[in-house]
């Protein structure tokens, strides 16, 4: 027991290899300085195109790829495909934002990409250390939590016990609810396209989402999930009558509130509060949403790093109401849920592939 707990630890001290794949000798420096500011994290090698990337995956096996989308010889969509068919990696796409980069960015989580990071924000920003700081984190994060994962399922094989990753866990009750608002972050766009096409017509209640993404990330993503759905996708807009079965997806950089107008829900927009960590924050949805929907309001948090929603479940549980938490296993990062999930108010946990199913139950 002792020899297995100091292996554990020792492959859980072990550097972090990232794989930087890009065309542009700055974009390559830029992110090997920042990375390897961390003593955590080493970069195990540069590649300057697609084919070049995909052939140091196989070979390196490194823990993280960030994978530009636009390069020669090969570009990072066809990389990425090849290299979750032969090497399967986490990879964080190094997306430009404009339509055309959205609309990739979205196509690449399709692919199998855990997250991204945009060109513009992070190498023209003057807030670089706080950029910087992001990004480490996103890879410390992710290749934790995988390497956790993976222990865990090391240590279930060796004492022949299942990891529970088809199993819910607590049950959510029938009560009547009139919206669900839905919180989600890191891993989020390829989560959401496997709840929201899930989910039946027969809700006949709104959806919000908050994912934590810039501006025209969430457009390309709700006309995506729209093509893909039973129910109405669309990016919420300032003015926005609130409909029964259209889900709102709250747009990068703005947060939404909720106000009740002669017997209609009227979406807003604002930038306020300005000091929060996220824009959009889930905790703002979820403040706003309760005080039109009191505890019929169902929560529902999934992956992603940090705690962001974990006050406004916690107003929502003082009311009665009910939260759906995303299963550790099936997270790309375990952090959002967690936080609900230790504090004692997630009614239900479920893995990804359970939670459309858990909502449906329900209404």
């Amino acid at each position: 027991m002792a020899s297995r707990k100091k292996a554990n630890e020792e492959e859980m001290r072990q550097k972090i290899k990232v794989l930087i794949v890009d065309d542009s000798a700055f974009m390559r420096k830029s992110l090997s300085i920042m990375l390897t500011s961390d003593p955590n994290i080493e970069i195990c090698g540069i590649a300057k195109n697609g084919q070049e990337g995909y052939d140091l995956a196989k070979e390196l096996r490194p823990d993280i790829i960030t994978l530009d989308v636009e390069m020669p010889v090969m570009d990072g969509l066809t990389a990425l495909n090849l290299i979750m068919k032969d090497a399967p990696t986490s990879v964080i796409m190094v997306s430009s934002i404009t339509t055309e980069g959205a609309e990739s960015t979205i196509k690449a989580f399709e692919y199998g990409a855990v997250d991204f990071i945009s060109k513009e924000q992070s190498f023209v920003s003057v807030n670089i250390t706080k950029i910087k700081d992001d990004l480490i984190h996103k890879i410390k994060s992710i290749a934790y939590h995988k390497r956790n994962i993976n222990l865990a399922t090391k240590h279930s094989i060796t004492s022949q016990t299942e990891i529970p990753t088809n199993v819910s866990k607590g049950t959510l009750p029938k009560i009547g609810y009139k919206a669900i608002a839905i919180g989600v972050s890191t891993g989020g766009p390829i989560s959401l396209q496997k709840v929201i096409p899930l989910l039946s017509e027969n809700l006949n209640v709104p959806v919000f989402i908050v994912q934590h993404m810039p501006p025209k990330f969430t457009k390309s993503l709700a006309e995506r999930l729209n093509s893909m759905s039973k129910l109405t996708v669309k990016e919420a807009e300032h003015g926005d009558l609130v409909t029964k079965n259209n889900v709102y997806i709250a747009p990068g950089g703005k947060h939404i509130n909720f106000v009740s107008i002669g017997g209609n829900v009227k979406i807003i927009l604002t930038d306020q509060p300005d000091n929060s960590l996220h824009r959009p924050s889930v905790d703002v949805m979820l403040h706003s949403a309760i005080s039109i929907y009191g505890k019929y309001l169902l929560g529902v948090i999934m992956t992603g790093m940090g705690k962001d929603g974990l006050l406004g479940i916690e107003e929502l549980n003082k009311l009665g109401g009910k939260c759906l938490a995303q299963n550790e296993h099936s997270c790309v990062v375990y952090g959002m849920p967690k936080a609900v999930v230790d504090a004692g108010y997630a009614d239900s946990v479920v893995p990804l592939g359970q939670i459309a199913y858990k909502i449906n139950t329900v209404f």
